[in-house]
């Protein structure tokens, strides 16, 4: 018997891939799947950012890349940085990542062990949660509540920080909910950390620009006082529609950089040129496929909450930020999980059960507006009829 180490038992996943595996495999089947599943653009990446990519290759970018990143990539960042939030970043303390989840991970193995305690948005990405039990931490979950338009409470969340607490974790435009935590509440939070001078944060704000009805996301950047102990996670993935192309990046306060260097050594050596190459041209060049991106996902997010709203048993708030909503439907007299595996093995509609974003995601449901208005619409149909149905067979089918 191979005896592996214990803390792999603990590793969770993202539920996301396996209901997109299922969901590819009935449309295999001749099933005709609308998938609102996965947290992925449905959008190419623009052309001008695929021929950087090319142009690399073709000018024999092939090999090794510095650890942290080429320093054109890290200076476009720094430039990006300077006019997403006003804030002057040295390209030195910029990492380049395959992806968001490095930063997470480093992050998280970096401050977690037996003993200590981490703070992570609940419901929130479920990687945070599984990357803090995998290290021997506890994970210490902090409410994101429907009652307060699913953004973080200051108050409550400096009431959890306790002596052990290492490391918080924040997400503003969130994923699952699409909440954006106003900026009067991000400064409550930043004066309330100044009685915990020992506790890093980590501030995801890959969704920075995705935002909705006026709202702004507030960088963690703006709050000089804590740059020291203040990592923050962006990248290109949903911004330009890059998902698959895995880059990342991340800024790291001086005392912690070369601890994520050499993790990255480590790890995953470096990150392959032409994508960094793709990186540069797309934070340099036009923008209007972005603008595009983000008119189509608001017209698209309305579609989906006056949907959502028309059926019986659902409420859903109007999300602020990401391409995400997370509709209530504990009125339904479903459990979430298995009316989110219902829809898709009965109704052909891949959504994500709230649980699967945490201990607090019972009761709602994630829908993800990366799809076409034809297909919102038909998924819609599809969720009214079959809560109609089920509701004739059994009230209480689910209880």
């Amino acid at each position: 018997m191979l005896h592996t180490n214990p803390a792999f038992d603990r590793i969770g996943e993202e539920n996301a891939f396996a209901v997109l595996a299922r969901a590819t495999a009935l449309a295999h089947q001749g099933r005709d799947i609308i998938n609102l599943g996965i947290g992925q653009p449905d959008f190419h990446t623009p052309e001008h950012i695929v021929e950087a990519a090319v142009k690399a290759l073709r000018d024999g970018h092939h090999g090794y890349t510095p650890a942290t990143g080429i320093l054109p990539a890290r200076e476009a960042v720094a430039r990006r940085t300077l006019l997403t939030t006003g804030v002057e970043v040295s390209p030195d303390n910029i990492m380049i990542l395959p992806g968001g989840k490095p930063t997470m991970y480093a992050a998280i193995v970096m401050f977690g062990e037996p003993g200590a305690e981490i703070l992570y948005p609940d419901p929130g990405f479920p990687i945070y949660r599984s990357m803090i039990e995998f290290t021997g931490a506890k994970p210490v979950p902090v409410p994101v509540r429907e009652e307060n338009g699913f953004a973080f409470s200051a108050e409550e969340t400096l009431s959890l920080i306790t002596p052990k607490t290492r490391l918080l974790i924040l997400n503003s435009p969130a994923n699952p909910t699409g909440g954006v935590t106003p900026r009067d509440e991000i400064e409550k939070l930043v004066a309330g950390l100044a009685r915990f001078p020992d506790v890093a944060i980590m501030s995801d704000e890959i969704y920075d620009v995705m935002t909705y009805d006026g709202e702004e996301a507030t960088s963690l950047l703006k709050f000089p006082e804590i740059h020291d102990r203040l990592i923050v996670l962006n990248g290109w993935s949903k911004t330009w529609a890059m998902t698959g192309w895995r880059l990342g990046w991340s800024i790291w306060p001086d005392q912690l950089y070369d601890k994520v260097r050499k993790l990255a050594v480590n790890c995953w050596s470096c990150v392959n040129a032409p994508a960094q190459f793709a990186g540069i041209a797309a934070i340099d060049g036009p923008q209007d496929d972005v603008e595009k991106m983000m008119h189509a996902f608001d017209a698209r997010r309305q579609l989906v909450v006056e949907g959502l709203n028309g059926l019986e048993g659902i409420s859903c708030r109007t999300p602020k930020g990401a391409f995400y909503a997370f509709p209530n439907i504990s009125q339904t007299g479903w459990k979430a999980k298995k009316l989110a595996s219902a829809l898709l093995e009965e109704a052909g509609v891949a959504l994500i059960g709230g649980p699967d974003f945490g201990i607090l995601g019972e009761g709602y449901i994630r829908l993800s507006y990366a799809n076409s208005e034809e297909n919102i619409l038909r998924a819609i149909d599809r969720i009214a009829e079959f809560l109609s149905q089920a509701g004739q067979a059994s009230p209480n089918l689910s209880k």
